[in-house]
């Protein structure tokens, strides 16, 4: 059975409200932010200083952008999206100082929001989202993992917009930091296959950058691309910091949160976060690594 995620109606919380995501992303070419003296700035940035520059970011607090560090250049690279604007720019660039030339900007169209609202899903009482991947722990208890930022302040879902078909209840949440949560299944009528669009789902492990991954969401259904960087930190705005996401160039749109992410070879990877974009003309989009959802609630995909 494949299940999906959320969209709210009105009265719910903040974190569950519906937002939309603004439309278009198509990566923008990389500006990078030279120190005050570009003579002086180093060929190469220690991993201290990388460290320093990455924290220099979050410190800044601005909503709307995204960062990891590139292995290949050697570059804290930072995302903005449409909502950044050039004062918050030159704010980054102030906080992080003598390490500011370690920094490459990209801007991205679009608005970076917590990807909620969508079709064929699974429904809580306000809302709905995505189903990432059916899990299971030692004893044989049988779960579905979804996005902390759906989980938090919800307790029984459904399988239905009128909520007639009970499919069980949250029994944790994880949101912001991380963004995963774990529902456990109370039906025992109905079907809950270990697979993600027909792929049976054995194994879970981290994307290496490049990798080509496949995602699928209840709005959009199953879109592929690939791996762009590691260990993301996200600002949704209003202290919705996510760390350690799995950032791709995969398309996703309202209602595709919680999904999940994986490969062809039937090994999972993570659960739809946000982004920005749509599948008409691209997107970025942010990932929970599955590994991290399993290993905290002591279960496995099967």
């Amino acid at each position: 059975m494949r299940i999906k995620r959320t969209t709210p109606r009105s009265g719910i919380t903040r974190r569950t409200r519906l937002i939309a995501v603004s439309t278009g992303i198509v990566a923008a070419a990389a500006i990078a932010i030279p120190s005050a003296n570009a003579s002086e700035t180093p060929a190469t940035f220690s991993a201290t200083q990388l460290k320093s520059a990455s924290a220099a970011v979050l410190d800044a607090d601005v909503a709307g952008t995204a960062w990891a560090v590139d292995s290949k250049t050697g570059r804290v690279v930072v995302t903005a999206d449409s909502t950044v604007s050039q004062a918050e720019i030159a704010k980054i660039k102030e906080e992080a100082g003598a390490n500011a030339g370690a920094l490459t900007i990209k801007r991205t169209p679009g608005k970076f929001t917590k990807l909620i609202q969508g079709g064929d899903a699974i429904y809580s009482g306000s809302g709905r989202c995505s189903l990432g991947f059916n899990v299971r722990n030692s004893a044989g208890t049988q779960y579905f993992l979804t996005a902390g930022h759906c989980t938090n302040g919800t307790g029984t879902w459904y399988a239905n917009s009128s909520r007639t078909t009970v499919l069980g209840s949250t029994s944790g949440s994880s949101f912001p930091g991380n963004d995963y949560g774990i529902v456990r299944y109370t039906n025992t009528s109905i079907s809950k296959p270990g697979t993600a669009n027909g792929v049976d789902i054995t194994r879970a492990a981290t994307p290496a950058v490049g990798t080509t991954v496949i995602r699928d969401g209840s709005t959009t259904g199953t879109h592929s691309g690939r791996v762009t960087a590691l260990n993301a930190t996200v600002n949704y705005g209003g202290g919705d910091v996510v760390y350690g996401l799995i950032q791709t160039n995969v398309c996703a749109e309202p209602g595709d949160s919680g999904g999940s992410l994986y490969g062809s070879n039937g090994t999972a990877y993570g659960l739809t976060s946000g982004g920005s974009g749509n599948c008409s003309s691209g997107g970025t989009t942010f990932f929970q690594p599955v590994t991290e959802a399993l290993s905290a609630y002591g279960v496995s995909v099967y």
